[in-house]
């Protein structure tokens, strides 16, 4: 039963008790089930509203969401393809940096592989010779059984 059948049952009930409507206990009664009465109706109809807008919140929903796909979807790939534009020919091999601090001024420095194996760099903040050494660990590759033309130190293999 819903609210409206429940008042409707109310109102029915104080009408079969055939109270005597000059009475005011009777009239602050009949005055309360006439308000119930209408409560319920305008909360019936403020539930239909609910359903009605409920709906169209779906539905707006569905579409922005489609809008969404559509505008995100070209966005992505865009920018997908302006980020492997901005990578082509990129080789992680070729393109490793190290961080080096100064040891005359403290700062940081990235420097490429290539660069550190050539043994040394000048601090472009103060004008400082960076000297790199590798010979302890490339003393290490002197006993290594690689072909030195496919060793990856073979510049500065002792071997050669």
């Amino acid at each position: 039963m819903d609210l409206t059948e429940k008042i409707c049952y109310i109102k029915g009930l104080a009408e079969g008790l055939a109270l005597d409507d000059s009475k005011p206990e009777v009239k602050v009664l009949n005055a309360i089930i006439d308000l119930l009465d209408d409560i319920a109706y305008d909360l019936q109809d403020m539930e239909e509203l609910y359903d009605e807008l409920s709906a169209q919140v779906d539905e707006i929903d569905e579409d922005l969401s489609v809008v969404e796909d559509d505008l995100y979807d070209d966005e992505d790939e865009e920018d997908l393809d302006d980020f492997e534009d901005d990578f082509d020919g990129f080789d992680e091999e070729e393109d490793v940096f190290y961080e080096v601090t100064c040891s005359s001024c403290g700062e940081k420095i990235n420097v490429s592989e290539d660069v550190l194996l050539e043994g040394e760099i000048n601090c472009p903040n103060c004008g400082e010779t960076l000297e790199f050494d590798f010979s302890d660990i490339f003393a290490e590759d002197q006993d290594c059984d690689y072909d030195c033309d496919s060793c990856e130190a073979k510049d500065n293999c002792g071997k050669l």
